[in-house]
């Protein structure tokens, strides 16, 4: 998932990459061949997908300006990104190795329209070249048991997870649908932005940001209903709070913010709250200790899956809400950031634990 253009992709596969280095691993990313799409796809694909991609944004809510800044953000962020990854446009197929790990993020999500995944053998270690192939986090996002049936791919994917060595997942859903095509049951880890340590190790997080006074809204554009946005916008007024939108153009937003990821990082340690319906929103809140909701979806492309089971491991379970009424509540709430760094060292220790007895 190191080319899929969003924050959350990027410090993912930056955590996995630098956890398998400080094991003393030579790391290298591996791309895979995007799939025909189980599901039709929307806007169709290559040129035609991107444009599709402009017209979405230009036709949503929000300012003109902010929306231009976003479409230059898309446009500009491998050029600006891929180096720190230490990745290039050059494709990295099928490599020699010793090992070749799966993971993280929606590796497992094959019953999607998005033509950059599909349903991509690949993505299921097929066809590679190592020694040994394990899983770190996987996920198979908001696929479920219902859908591979539906779809006619469960025996294909049972197939594949059973060549595995061995198999990590991150939430429940994916757990049990590894356990129920295989009949093992899987081991669980943590995101890798949640066990690498962002705050005390990465030396490219700035001090500070430039602004002062801001909430964050951290979304895919067009995620927040306009019923949203006008109950966000409420509550950041009450506060006098500017609303700075992170990954996506909302119609409350005051500015888009362009920035690295590492800087991603540094705006959320100054905000003064963060709204999100993203996993990795929520997870960015957690490792900064900040005031945060998360809108739990059930509808559309949904998040509950991924996102239930997370706060659930976080012990966080008080920071969800179905509906947008809940937010000047809930999000004023006092959180317990002790109780959730207790799982995360808990966890860190898992992590080294179940790569150390595959990488020797």
């Amino acid at each position: 998932m190191q080319r899929i253009q969003n924050y959350g992709s990027f410090l993912q596969a930056y955590g996995l990459k630098h956890i398998l280095e400080d094991l003393g691993c030579e790391v290298q990313f591996v791309d895979f061949h995007p799939g025909e799409t189980l599901i039709p796809a929307d806007g169709g694909t290559g040129l035609g997908r991107k444009i599709s991609k402009v017209r979405d944004v230009l036709k949503q809510n929000g300012p003109l300006r902010e929306k231009l800044r976003f479409i230059a953000y898309k446009k500009n962020y491998a050029a600006n990104y891929y180096p720190y990854l230490g990745i290039t446009e050059v494709r990295n197929y099928s490599p020699e190795l010793d090992i070749l790990v799966i993971g993280s993020d929606e590796v497992f999500n094959c019953v999607q329209n998005n033509t950059n995944v599909g349903f991509s053998p690949e993505l299921f270690g097929q066809d590679n070249k190592a020694r040994k192939l394990i899983s770190y986090a996987a996920s198979f996002g908001n696929t479920t048991l219902g859908k591979l049936e539906q779809y006619r791919v469960r025996g294909k994917v049972a197939g594949w997870l059973h060549d595995f060595d061995a198999i990590s997942v991150r939430d429940k859903n994916s757990g049990e649908i590894v356990k129920e095509l295989t009949g093992m049951e899987p081991v669980y880890n943590l995101d890798p932005v949640l066990v690498y340590d962002f705050i005390g190790k990465c030396k490219e997080i700035p001090s500070s940001v430039p602004d002062t006074d801001y909430m964050l809204l951290y979304g895919y554009s067009g995620r927040f209903s306009r019923e949203e946005c006008r109950e966000i916008r409420k509550y950041a007024d009450s506060k006098g709070l500017k609303i700075f939108c992170i990954g996506g153009v909302q119609d409350c937003c005051d500015k888009f913010i362009d920035v690295n990821p590492f800087e991603v990082i540094a705006y959320f340690q100054h905000a003064a709250c963060i709204v999100t319906d993203t996993f990795h929103g929520a997870i960015l809140s957690v490792i900064t200790h900040k005031q945060f909701v998360s809108i739990i979806r059930e509808t559309g492309y949904g998040n509950s899956q991924k996102m239930t089971d997370l706060l659930q491991r976080l012990r966080l379970e008080t920071r969800m809400i179905a509906s947008i009424e809940a937010l000047p509540e809930t999000i004023e709430k006092p959180i317990q950031y002790s109780v959730t760094d207790a799982v995360i060292r808990s966890e860190q220790e898992n992590t080294r634990n179940y790569l150390n007895q595959w990488i020797k």
